[in-house]
This record gives C-alpha cells, sequence and structure tokens, in this order.
C-alpha cells in the first residue's frame, strides 16, 4: 500500500551513513518510490564517511549526493528529511526545520516533553510527522486495537507483549506504547490510570478495566508485537511481526512521499494511511 504523493519529494537523511540512514537512501535510490529523489545525506563532523557519494557507499552507481555535516545546506536542499538518529538530537534537527520551513519525519523513539515540545513548535512552520513505528502494518494494528478495545469493552482484559534484539536500550518500546494508548482510548481512559507495566510477587487479583504489557529482550528480534484481548471463554490475538528492518525504511519513505509540500502541522501515519 503505497499512498500516492502529492509534491514531489526531495528527501534529505539524516544520520545518512548510519545503518538505517543507509537503508533509507537504498530504498530512495532503488527506485521503489517514483516519487522521491534522494536531495541530502547529512551525518555528524566525525563521520568517517564525510565527503563520501551516497551512491558508492552503498555499493552502488554514483548518486551525486555526497555526505555532509552542514546542516542548513541539507535542510535548505530538501523539501523533507527523515530522522532516525537518537532523541537528544530532536530539539536541534526540529529547529532547523522551524527554521528552514523543510517537513520532518521523526521515527526516533524515547522521545520525552522536551524532545515532543520541539517537534510541536516546529509544527508551526513545517509539516511534522512522528511515529514510534514506520512500519506500515504496524500502523494499521494500532488503528484496530483502538477499535477492537471499544468494541470489546473492559470484560475483556488487555494484555500487550513486545520483544526486540537484546542490544534495544529502551523498554517498553515505543511501538508497544502506542499500542497501550490505542488501546486505552478505545476505552476512553488514560493510560497512566489503567498500565501494568510490570508484575512481581503477591499482586492481587487483575484491576478490571487495566492495560497489562511486558517485555522481552534477546536474540536478534527485529520486532514482535502482540495484543491479547482475553475473555470468558474466547481470546482474540492481534500480531505483528518484523522480519526486515527495511520495512521502517520502506514506511518512512512512503510518509515522506505523503507528507512533501503539506502545510505546517502535525501529522501521523493514520494520516499516510487514510485511516
Amino acid at each position: 500500500m503505497t499512498p500516492a504523493s502529492q509534491s514531489k519529494a526531495k528527501i534529505g537523511i539524516i544520520g545518512a551513513a548510519g545503518r538505517m540512514g543507509q537503508m533509507i537512501a537504498r530504498e530512495i535510490l532503488g527506485g521503489q518510490h517514483t516519487g522521491a529523489t534522494l536531495a541530502a545525506a547529512l551525518d555528524h563532523d566525525s563521520c568517517p564517511a564525510l565527503g563520501k557519494d551516497m551512491g558508492t557507499l552503498l555499493g552502488l552507481e554514483p548518486c551525486g549526493v555526497k555526505i555532509t555535516a552542514d546542516k542548513h545546506a541539507a535542510f535548505e536542499a530538501a523539501n523533507v528529511v527523515i530522522d532516525f538518529t537518537n532523541a537528544s538530537a530532536t530539539v536541534d534537527f526540529a529547529s532547523l526545520a522551524f527554521q528552514h520551513g523543510t517537513a520532518y519525519v521523526v521515527g526516533t523513539t524515547g522521545l520525552a516533553e522536551k524532545e515532543q515540545g520541539a517537534l510541536k513548535v516546529a509544527a508551526q512552520k513545517a509539516a511534522v510527522l512522528q511515529a514510534a513505528n514506520m512500519s506500515l502494518g504496524v500502523n494499521l494494528l494500532v488503528s484496530l486495537i483502538e477499535q477492537t478495545a471499544k468494541r470489546l469493552g473492559p470484560d475483556y482484559d488487555i494484555e500487550i507483549f513486545e520483544a526486540h534484539h537484546r542490544h534495544k536500550v529502551d523498554a517498553p518500546s515505543g511501538t508497544a506504547l502506542a499500542l497501550a494508548e490505542a488501546a486505552a482510548a478505545g476505552r476512553g481512559v488514560l493510560l497512566k490510570d489503567a498500565l501494568i507495566p510490570a508484575r512481581f510477587g503477591q499482586i492481587g487479583a487483575r484491576p478490571e478495566g487495566s492495560i497489562g504489557l511486558s517485555v522481552f529482550r534477546g536474540g536478534d528480534v527485529i520486532g514482535d508485537h502482540t495484543v491479547t484481548f482475553a475473555g470468558m471463554g474466547e481470546r482474540l490475538e492481534l500480531t505483528h511481526k518484523a522480519s526486515d528492518r527495511s520495512l521502517f525504511a520502506r514506511g518512512a519513505v512512503t510518509a515522506a512521499c505523503w507528507l512533501a509540500g503539506k502545510p505546517a502541522g502535525t501529522y501521523t501515519m493514520k494520516d499516510v494511511l487514510g485511516l
């Protein structure tokens, strides 16, 4: 499912020499997205790949876009940038999006109140789309969870399980929290009032209407998420399993193609998918 682009997406990649940056570049240069061109490749000033052609770095034909540390030049060359770097850099890049009016796609997780505030400010002058997970399938799952929670009601206990590789530093995952927020929204409650993030010891009976969440870390699991609605005599399980990290790059480029040319404001993957 690839929503049509309304404006040619001249995409800049933040963290271009990193693993996700290279995946995004390969997605663009591979030609799968006819509405996208690579306009800028940005990385930090001590990156060993500075000055290299992005295509050459990927083992492809030269594309004419060299990796640079010049942030302003990158934001000027692109009309939409994609960022999968780290939360500590979000405030800086959000400020650049504000200054240049460049659309900003944020796939970075673990954003705190400060970073979220910076994105809100950026959205005054630029189109901003932030998602905990850029997978199109996961974002469809989020919508399904909200609808299911609304229709089944509190007689069905909700449990969320997420699994990731041993090197993931944050827990629970941003995707698991997005699923929990969707379940809470479907129930018409605040997540902070319903969430049970861990269980240990003599915990007593399960509180009615609670949303449980458990975490697994190990091996090379890319990302598994399951939401169970457990009622009397039946269980409904909705699951998404990622088998290839390139799906996140594909979703991010799809989002960037959709976001290019949009007016300033805050957008989500629901908007991209027309949900």
